[in-house]
């Protein structure tokens, strides 16, 4: 089988000790290259929903701020948000999912509509769609709710044969997990991927990363990795304990985002590190989405791994200059 990640251009093998902080040479992809990648998205959507208001005094019933709700945003959050980052920087993104029979499910499914992803979406009427309730004065997060539940066992079921359907017709698969049931079928979904030489890349979540064994890519922050590998005491020590995860479940490489520090990139050919490049740091909410919708798009793009890793970390450091989930386009990327 031939490497689905395509390792060329790997301009230099570090050890880990000396990860360091080179500039990372951009790519510049022509639009109608970018264009015709196709990429499946798979895993749980949830509704980003803003409240901004003005803060003028304490309650008198506690002391907590009253805020005074002026105007309400929605915006589409996990799975869906990694879509739309695909489809702003010109790919093609179809988003596989399960929403209830609720207004925050149609309002997915109209923010899908207007913003160019192609929804396959299962219903689960018993579903209570995923939000996620944000209050903000002055653009500083005051409190943050949260509204869920897990989908029904048949509508994942559904959701399977959905992805067997849909598997042929596209170049990467994007495995975005919330933790809220979406991926109930993970483990089967990558090896029928897996079977058909498409590259699965997979933002985890919780410490149970047996269940994406033979994934492409895996791409966890700083904490996601601990909670598995655990504290690591140097950079000689993360790459043994990187290595070992990798050979036991299989991955053939390895991001690891490390926030102010940039990214490291673990595979056979070697490791490579990426120096973060945001001019200001704004929001780090959904940035994650940012990095793996890059990697799905360029990738999808036929260009290699480390090629895609440079504009993923540029990607990273313009969309953390941005309030909440939000997206880097084509323009703002090779600007």
């Amino acid at each position: 089988m031939p490497n689905p990640l395509n390792f060329r251009a790997m301009p230099e093998t570090l050890p880990a000790a000396s990860a360091s902080r080179q500039a990372m040479p951009l790519t510049v992809v022509p639009r109608a290259q970018l264009g015709a990648a196709r990429v499946l998205v798979v895993g749980d959507v949830m509704l980003d929903r803003y409240w901004f208001g003005d803060v003028n005094r304490i309650s008198p019933e506690a002391p907590v701020p009253v805020v005074h709700v002026q105007r309400q945003e929605d915006r589409l959050g996990g799975a869906a948000n990694v879509a739309r980052n695909a489809v702003a920087l010109g790919a093609q993104a179809g988003l596989l999912c399960v929403v209830g029979h609720d207004e925050p499910g149609e309002r997915i499914v109209q923010l899908l509509d207007e913003s160019g992803v192609t929804p396959h979406l299962e219903r689960d009427p018993d579903l209570l769609t995923t939000i996620k309730l944000r209050v903000l004065s002055r653009q500083q997060q005051l409190l943050r709710v949260d509204f869920e539940n897990s989908p029904a066992h048949e509508v994942l079921l559904a959701g399977l044969a959905r992805f067997d359907e849909l598997l042929p017709a596209h170049d990467v698969i994007l495995m975005s997990d919330y933790a809220k049931g979406g991926l109930t079928h993970v483990t089967q979904m990558i090896a029928k991927a897996h079977a058909a030489a498409k590259p699965v890349l997979v933002d985890p979540k919780g410490d149970d990363w047996e269940r994406y064994r033979g994934a492409t890519l895996i791409t966890p922050n700083r904490a996601e990795l601990r909670e598995v590998v655990g504290q690591w005491k140097s950079e000689e020590d993360l790459l043994a304990r990187v290595t070992k995860l990798r050979a036991e479940l299989e991955f053939k490489a390895l991001l690891l985002t490390r926030s102010e520090e940039g990214m490291t990139l673990f595979a056979d050919d070697g490791i490579l590190h990426a120096s973060a490049v945001a001019r200001e740091v704004y929001d780090v909410s959904g940035a994650g989405d940012t990095v793996i919708a890059t990697l799905a798009a360029m990738l999808g793009a036929g260009l290699s791994l480390v090629e895609a890793v440079g504009l993923a970390n540029r990607a990273a450091g313009i969309v953390v200059g941005k309030l909440g989930t939000a997206t880097v386009d084509y323009d703002e990327l090779f600007s």
